[in-house]
């Protein structure tokens, strides 16, 4: 009797979370079509040259080394940021381990790394600091991870996160409870994948960084404008679809790091190197989704009324490039992502604590 109890129990709660999910993506959707129609109106309007120079890189850095929290000896274990990272599989065990490694080594106290059942011992043998999850496969994987979002401030998912129907189908569910709990989160390569299936999912959640390169940009584009980007005139491209997806931020890598919100656009030219090997974007993800924390966290005049996403975004852009300079310095041709995770430490305290 007690287990037929249990049974029905989870089939409820399954029952009440699907429902959840649906009418949050029904919400986007409907949202998505009132913005389109504004968007047309707006176009006609925005001059693209008009957005924020905000003045220096050095301005721009301050407002990121406000948002830092201090380090005192009155905080506990977990204040100063709990990252989830969604993603590894057999395939690809590198990319959720640097996304989460560089989280930590950036100032998280805990990351938790969510992943596939075999991808999770592989991904325990990298480090013994991080929390690893063998359930990103499993039909129950998106309940067995809402259970931990009372743990967690922000979510960076995609790296490492492959290409399988279930996992994206996770995925995708759990994009939704991100954003009916308002939760930040960051969403880099194979989960942009799932933004290009499927835009609403993503579409108006302001709390959201994508961070696709060249090839990520061009699909997502052409999936939400139904045109081929110009790359022409890269800012303008930008804009145009941070607003069609409704001022979600995006982060455009690339020589110069391009970021906007739809209204205001950024340039991280940070001297990096000419250096591009593998695992460079998962650093930057994994650190991006801290200082998103950070950000939100930090009270509004420590931004100076911009964005939150746009100064954690900058942070996060500065400290890839800076660790790649670094990197480069020491290994040339040679360096490698594990290089630049070993600058993290000189580096963020050379751009936002010296």
């Amino acid at each position: 009797m007690a287990a037929g109890s249990g049974s029905g129990s989870r089939a409820a709660g399954w029952a009440r979370g699907t429902l959840i999910r649906g009418a949050v993506v029904a919400l986007a959707s409907f949202t998505a079509a009132l913005y389109c129609l504004r968007t047309e109106v707006l176009h006609r309007a925005f001059s693209f040259h008009s957005h924020r120079n905000s003045g220096s890189m050095d301005e721009t850095l301050q407002l990121v080394r406000n948002i830092v929290p201090p380090l005192t000896a009155e905080k506990h274990k977990g204040q100063d940021g709990r990252i989830a990272v969604i993603g590894g599989c057999s395939e690809y065990t590198g990319a959720p381990y640097f996304a989460a490694i560089a989280s930590l080594k950036a100032g998280a106290d805990l990351v938790h790394v969510f992943c596939t059942t075999d991808a999770a011992p592989i991904i325990k043998s990298y480090s013994p600091n991080l929390i690893v999850h063998p359930v990103l496969d499993k039909n129950t994987a998106v309940d067995e991870i809402v259970r931990w979002f009372p743990a967690l401030h922000a979510m960076v998912i995609g790296p490492g996160l492959g290409r399988d129907e279930m996992v994206q189908q996770n995925t995708k569910d759990l994009i939704v409870e991100c954003r009916y709990r308002g939760m930040p989160i960051v969403v880099d390569a194979d989960g942009l994948w799932v933004i290009t299936q499927e835009p609403t999912v993503i579409q108006g959640y302001t709390k959201a960084i994508l961070t696709p390169n060249v090839v990520e940009f061009g699909r997502l584009y052409t999936a939400v404008m139904e045109t081929p980007v110009d790359m022409e005139n890269e800012p303008e491209a930008l804009l145009k679809l941070s607003r069609a997806l409704g001022n979600v931020t995006i982060v455009q890598k690339g020589r110069h790091d391009l970021i906007s919100d739809g209204t205001t656009v950024l340039v991280c030219s940070l001297e990096g190197s000419g250096r591009r090997c593998g695992g460079q974007g998962d650093l930057l993800s994994g650190s991006l989704g801290l200082m998103a924390h950070w950000a939100f966290a930090a009270a509004k005049e420590k931004t100076d009324g911009i964005n939150p996403t746009l100064v954690a975004a900058f942070g996060a852009c500065a400290l890839t490039r800076q660790c790649n300079n670094q990197a480069f310095q020491k290994h040339h041709r040679s360096m490698t992502t594990s290089d630049m995770i070993a600058e993290i430490s000189t580096a963020f305290h050379k751009l936002f604590e010296s």
